[in-house]
């Protein structure tokens, strides 16, 4: 598929994909009234619209979807980044232990009272600080790509074991359950600073990461080939990790930890437009954004009124989705 194509028609098919979710919940809103407050909001149109219906689709659905869309097509990125930089096709967003990070500190600051920084900016410290920890090991070990790897891995580790420490310790049952809810990912009360908040770093880092396409190419067949090609392997490494643990870390902050969207959705945008990084970019980008919604919205619906946290949505989904992208890989060799 011609990535113009793919992302024209994905670019139409999260529109339309937006204006579709923002109908489904606990309260009946047809695809009319959707177009109507989205018409009146937009100052296209003055259409009587029910001031009920209007808070409901602009206030609540819509920042939600679009929050969701930035989610897959951030993380989906960063994870596309991540495998062409680490050369792992395991490699996700959360491998440099940025998700367990921003766990602990979101934990801080519901259970231990740290006040002053709110739950997102309890979790953005945590993130920092762990990838910072990562880094820190990795560059004492000097181990290169394996020590990123091994670094991430043990800082992963750190972090959820003080995450349970802290809520076994400290937590009672109510604090329990909405740090549990929270860490399995959720979009509940997202507003629309949070939407300006994940698509602005999102559009950040995919415009960093198309000005570095070229170079994510030459990482795919390893340091040497790319430093011979006079890419200071080191120095974009260290840019491109930044980046990826700040996009990460933001999204993260608003929405919990996701899992399996990074890890995932590189692996479709490569069989739909191959492995160039000029095509990827944008195709994982759209692709992930789509794809998110929906599952955002089949968790909001599934169990309606109460909302499955997205985190299992992503699970129930991806978890197949790359089982078979495995078995057709084995084939294919």
């Amino acid at each position: 598929m011609h990535p113009a194509v793919l992302v024209v028609g994905g670019l139409v098919a999260l529109v339309l994909s937006v204006g579709a979710a923002a109908t489904l919940g606990a309260a009946d809103v047809s695809l009319v009234n959707v177009r109507d407050v989205l018409l009146n909001h937009l100052g296209l149109a003055q259409v009587p619209v029910r001031v009920s219906e209007d808070a409901i689709v602009w206030q609540d659905r819509v920042p939600r979807a679009l929050v969701a869309a930035a989610c897959g097509a951030g993380l989906g990125l960063c994870g596309l980044v991540l495998q062409s930089l680490l050369r792992n096709p395991l490699a996700d967003p959360f491998v440099l232990g940025v998700s367990s990070g921003a766990s602990t500190g979101a934990v801080a600051v519901a259970v231990l009272g740290i006040g002053g920084i709110g739950l997102s900016g309890g979790a953005f410290v945590g993130a920092c600080l762990a990838f910072a920890l990562t880094l820190a090991l990795a560059r004492a070990t000097r181990g290169g790509t394996a020590g990123i790897l091994l670094a991430g891995l043990a800082g992963t580790h750190l972090f959820s074991a003080l995450t349970s420490l802290v809520v076994f310790a400290v937590a009672d049952s109510d604090e329990t359950r909405g740090v549990m809810f929270w860490l399995l990912g959720s979009l509940e009360g997202v507003r629309w600073d949070d939407v300006v908040l994940c698509w602005a770093v999102v559009a950040v880092g995919a415009a960093v990461c198309l000005g570095y396409a070229g170079r994510l190419d030459a990482f795919a067949f390893g340091e040497e080939i790319a430093s011979s090609l006079g890419i200071p392997v080191a120095r974009t490494r260290a840019v491109l990790l930044l980046l990826t643990a700040l996009v990460t870390a933001t999204l993260v902050s608003v929405t919990g930890a996701v899992g399996f969207v990074g890890l995932v959705l590189p692996h479709v945008a490569r069989l739909l437009v191959g492995h160039a990084h000029t095509r990827t970019v944008p195709a994982t980008i759209v692709v992930g954004a789509v794809a998110m919604v929906w599952v955002d919205a089949g968790s909001r619906v599934a169990f309606a009124p109460t909302p499955l946290p997205v985190g299992v949505g992503t699970a129930l989904v991806g978890v197949p989705v790359f089982a078979l992208l495995l078995v057709r890989r084995g084939r294919a060799s």
